[in-house]
């Protein structure tokens, strides 16, 4: 059996102004278009692939496909895990600049944890850095 150490990412404080900042949001809380194919929940050990969610997405649009949390808040309320419709409040406020031109959804359970580290977590990194102009990510989980 292979055994995984755990990998530790420092904390990166955010030192720029929010109110000059394009935020993305990255939920681990299987949010997706409800046009877009639902996560592999039949699968023991996980669904490692994730869902661009763009930035202009009304809200109503999404929904949840995970079964390892309760997500019964946020099928009536998407915001709970993916906080787009408080983003554009805070935006409309002035608190932040702008929403990324996308988003990422995943369901966050696996069993794959290698797979997950070496290679969905830097696909989702990477979609992000293509084109999103992301200055901050909001990281949400189920």
């Amino acid at each position: 059996m292979t055994t995984l150490s755990r990998k530790c990412v420092p904390f990166t404080p955010f030192d720029g102004e929010l109110s000059k900042a394009t935020v993305a949001i990255v939920t681990a809380g299987g949010v997706h278009l409800k046009d877009q194919e639902p996560f592999n929940i039949a699968d023991e050990l996980g669904d490692l692939t994730f869902r661009v969610i763009p930035e202009d997405v009304d809200s109503s649009r999404l929904m949840v496909t995970h079964h390892h949390y309760d997500h019964g808040d946020a099928d009536e309320d998407i915001n709970v895990v993916f906080p787009v419709d408080v983003l554009r409040d805070l935006q409309a406020e002035g608190f932040v600049r702008d929403l990324a031109k996308k988003h990422i959804g995943y369901m966050g359970y696996t069993m794959q944890l290698k797979a997950m580290y070496e290679g969905t977590a830097p696909e989702i990194a990477n979609e992000i850095d293509r084109g999103s102009r992301a200055d901050v990510v909001v990281l949400t989980g189920g």
